[in-house]
């Protein structure tokens, strides 16, 4: 019996599903906001939820846990470790910024009073190709 296993499969593998959730939650840490189908919005939230919670332990079990679920690539611009400043040229207390460096100095510290709730998500029109149901997935 399947008692309490319920889970979006998304009509995927379970590592195509692992993959398409860890790009999603990495492109929304990235920019903040994605537009997606809705089965995948409704995928996605509990997933990084869970993702923002281990950022704001902050501790190093917590990061190589939260490396698990996102893929940790450079964004581009330098970040100041100690403040969360993004700046475009380095000096002697930035690093170059990362999806996992910018979830535990920005967005953990951001949310570090929520008790939950990180992100929302808002139905769009359907899409013209085939209307299946659009969605915004935001962090709040």
């Amino acid at each position: 019996m399947r008692h309490q296993t319920k889970k979006h499969t998304l009509g995927k593998a379970a590592d195509q599903r692992k993959a398409l959730l860890r790009s999603l939650a990495t492109e929304l840490f990235v920019h903040g906001e994605i537009i997606t189908t809705m089965a995948r919005a409704k995928a996605l939230k509990p997933y990084v939820e869970h993702v923002i919670t281990l950022a704001k332990k902050g501790d190093l079990s917590s990061r190589r846990q939260a490396l698990k679920y996102v893929f940790d690539k450079e964004i581009g611009n330098f970040i100041n470790l100690e403040t969360g400043e993004v700046k475009a040229e380095k000096d002697e207390k930035s690093a170059p910024q990362t999806v996992l460096r910018k979830l535990f100095v920005v967005i953990g510290k951001e949310y570090s009073s929520r008790q939950g709730g990180y992100t929302r998500i808002f139905r769009l029109p359907p899409r013209r190709g085939d209307a299946s149901e659009m969605a915004l997935i935001q962090l709040v």
